[in-house]
């Protein structure tokens, strides 16, 4: 059995709407499994008690009122009724072929830590869940219109109860963190499955509303250590398949791609924009002049 947790963003206009289609979407899962929302951000409780999954209230939180993940990753864990876990974000709609994948994996290893690749969606309205088609409605969404989302973004983990202990106190929804996250399975000797060949997981669209490196990215970043910033789904040592797990034997060089893309944003990009945008070089140059310079 499945144990989901998440802490959602207030339930106001769209964000409200894509959240209740995401935990929903959770619920629709054979067998059911167990879903922790925590926090007391306006909506929450509400949304628990509509759903009917388990609310948390009390979790700590930074200065700037955002959620430390190294609280309620304790208190998931302690709460959880099942050995396996899986964080997800709450804008995250999962289909039936996840929960297959979770199983797959957890019958092969006793330890992991499975992820994957989303796909970015534009959803707009509440989901006709009462339809009996509404899955294969929504692949046919994504297979017309999404995007897949760029390998560095990591939006569930699952894993197994007791993989993650000493976790700083990273913000969550800020960056960083996840890649933490990639990094403490390798280093431990943890096999890491990516399963985005056998899953459409569904992230529906919407702002962004952080700051790059701002205050919360900057001490996320310091707290996740330089060089642990550039794992991703690249990392993962595995790859989920219709026909089983294998060996990824192109995981070094997918890495040493994505170490390029890291230090090209990172030290480039990102922390140069503000003086590039005042001098007009917008995205599109720098795409240009990154294609050539990496040969890509």
């Amino acid at each position: 059995m499945l144990t989901i947790f998440s802490t959602p963003k207030p339930f106001k206009g769209h964000i409200g709407i894509i959240q209740r289609n995401a935990i929903t979407s959770w619920t629709l899962l054979h067998p059911r499994p167990e879903i922790i929302l925590f926090g007391n951000d306006e909506g929450t409780a509400e949304a628990a008690k509509d759903i009917g999954v388990l609310h948390v209230s009390q979790i700590a939180r930074n200065e700037f009122g955002t959620p430390l993940l190294n609280d309620f990753f304790q208190k998931a864990e302690q709460q959880a009724s099942h050995q396996t876990l899986c964080y997800v974000n709450a804008d995250i709609i999962l289909l039936q072929d996840f929960k297959d994948a979770v199983e797959r994996t957890r019958d092969w290893s006793r330890r992991f830590l499975m992820l994957g690749q989303c796909w970015d969606t534009d959803v707009v309205e509440p989901l006709r869940f009462e339809r009996p088609d509404w899955q294969e409605h929504l692949r046919g969404i994504v297979s017309s219109t999404a995007r897949q989302r760029a390998i560095t973004g990591i939006d569930y983990f699952v894993f197994s109860a007791g993989l993650y202990s000493n976790i700083p106190p990273f913000g969550v929804g800020r960056p960083f963190w996840d890649n933490w996250f990639v990094w403490r399975a390798c280093h431990s000797g943890v096999p890491v499955v990516d399963a985005t060949a056998v899953t459409v997981v569904v992230h529906q669209n919407h702002p962004i509303t952080w700051t790059w490196m701002g205050p919360e990215e900057k001490r996320n970043f310091e707290l996740a250590g330089r060089w642990h910033t550039r794992y991703s789904i690249a990392n993962a040592q595995y790859r989920l398949t219709p026909t089983g797990i294998i060996r990824d034997w192109t995981r070094p060089l997918r890495a040493r791609w994505e170490l390029q893309h890291w230090i090209w944003t990172s030290t480039l990009i990102n922390w140069t924009r503000p003086a590039r945008h005042a001098l007009g070089f917008n995205q599109q140059r720098f795409d240009a002049l990154k294609r050539a310079l990496f040969r890509r």
